[in-house]
Order: structure tokens, then sequence, then C-alpha cells
């Protein structure tokens, strides 16, 4: 584990699996705290993450996790990214020989995390979704973020990846030059390309919207009265990539959940707002 240090980042670490090598950043002392990044290009988890660990590794040992096929961790070639990322969960914990965890998870994440938690409830103390959970209810779907995204990687140009970033945020002012090259670089890289259009080209999204019609599939958002962990789902009320009425079932079915939605702030809760979502996140935690 690496010491609290707000000047450095921690040191980018391996763990081989069966599947291909995970890495992660391990930061602070405490009890297990695994935070699992959402999707997109050019995103990671130490991106999604990076500005909340001090604040965290304070109380915690926090582990950020890189998802297989977004450029840092090896690729593990299952046939949808959510399924790695899955297989990727359960690898790790059980590589660091961690038998349950606090996890916050980020979008992607937070479905990840909350599928986790009810396949193996008893390896989740307590769950915290950034977005991440339920099902549209008033909103179109896909949500004018996730068009953005498909258009971006359908035709990966430099304006259709700052139109999808745009539309993450409230405060367009947090979309640096720096920020939109970093995103750029690493995501037209081919393999990282890739790994987007499995999620989010045309034939994906048309995939996930025939398999949401198929009368014989148990849509994920109805399991969701079987997650027994108490839950936080943390949302910005402006978002437009997941629009927060995708909360409301979740917060009538999850028999320990509760709803936190932060005013001027798009997708990006931890980053817009960073300090609000700390403290709602920290008393959640050490509850």
């Amino acid at each position: 584990m690496t010491s609290v240090d707000t000047r450095s980042v921690p040191e980018l670490l391996e763990l081989p699996t069966e599947h291909g090598v995970l890495r992660y950043r391990d930061t602070g002392e405490g009890p297990p705290l695994l935070m699992l990044h959402g999707s997109g290009p050019g995103v990671t988890g130490w991106r999604n993450f990076s500005g909340n660990v001090p604040t965290f590794a304070r109380h915690y040992r926090t582990l950020v996790l890189e998802f297989p096929g977004f450029g840092v961790s090896d690729d593990f070639g299952a046939a949808h990214p959510m399924m790695s990322a899955q297989l990727a969960v359960t690898a790790f914990l059980d590589g660091l020989g961690l038998e349950s965890v606090r996890i916050i998870g980020n979008s992607m994440g937070g479905f990840v995390a909350t599928e986790f938690a009810l396949a193996a409830p008893q390896r989740v103390d307590r769950l915290v979704t950034i977005g991440g959970i339920g099902t549209n209810i008033f909103s179109p779907q896909p949500g004018e973020g996730i068009i953005r995204l498909s258009e971006f990687v359908e035709n990966p140009t430099r304006d259709s990846l700052v139109a999808w970033l745009r539309s993450m945020v409230y405060d367009q002012a947090l979309l640096t030059e720096e920020l939109i090259e970093q995103r750029w670089e690493q995501a037209t890289e081919p393999g990282v390309l890739e790994n987007s259009r499995r999620m989010y080209g045309r034939a994906a999204l048309a995939r996930m919207a025939e398999a949401a019609r198929a009368a014989d599939v148990t849509p994920g958002w109805a399991n969701l009265r079987r997650i027994s962990v108490p839950t936080l789902i943390t949302w910005g009320r402006d978002d437009r990539v997941s629009p927060v009425d995708m909360s409301l079932i979740a917060m009538r079915t999850l028999p320990h959940g509760e709803v936190h939605i932060f005013p001027n702030c798009g997708h990006w809760v931890m980053i817009e707002q960073k300090q609000a979502w700390e403290a709602t996140v920290s008393a959640f935690l050490t509850r």
C-alpha cells in the first residue's frame, strides 16, 4: 500500500489473473474501498477518481481498479466489456485476498457493482453508485449523452468527442484543452476504440434495445429488491447521459437504499460536486 500524498500519482500496480493482467492503484490504510470507473472514450479509473482518492485514503485502503479493455489493464476478450468488468471484480478481490469491501461505482462501474452485490452480497459491506443503477421512466432511452457517444465511436473525430464530453457536464468550463487532448489520445487507440464500439456502436445499441423488449429476459432493475446491502445512490440533477429519473425505481425497491441528488451537476458527480459528494459518501460509509 502507498501512503497518502496529494502531490503525486500513486504507482500503477499489476495483478496477474487467469484472464490477463489487471492494473490498479492502492492508496491509504484501513478497511478496503474499491472504486470502479465508468465507460466512454478515454476513460480510466484514475481520471474518474484521482481527485477523490486523497479524501477516502485518510480512512480506507482505497483501490482504484482499471477495467479490462480501456487501455490500461489487459483486454479480457469477453464478448462485451461489461462481462469483462464483472470478471475483473471477482478476479481482483480474489487475487488480493479480500473477502469483503465497500464499493463505489461510477456509471458503468455502478452497474457492475450492483451485479456483484446481487451475486455475492457477503463480499459487499456497503455500495455507493454514481448514476449506474435503475432505468429510464420519463426520459427517452438512450439519453442524449449515449447518442453523442455512439456518434463518436461510429465517426471518431475530435468534434464528435467534444460534443460527447459537453453532454457529460453541467459546468462546461471543466472541459479544458488538456482534458480533451488526454481523452482524444487514448480514445482513438485501436483497441480502446473497438472496445467502445462493442458497447456503444449502432449495432450494440440495437442489440440492447432488442434485449430490453424480449419477453423472456428479466431486466436488471427488476432484481434491485434483492440487494441486501446498504446502498447510497448519488446522481447529478442535470445528468444528460443517465437522466435522474433512472433513480426512481431503485429508490422505491432497494430494501436499504437511499438517494442523494446534487444540483447544478451532470454525469461526473464526483468531479462537479466534489466536496459535497465526498462529504455525503463519507458519512454514509462510516455511519
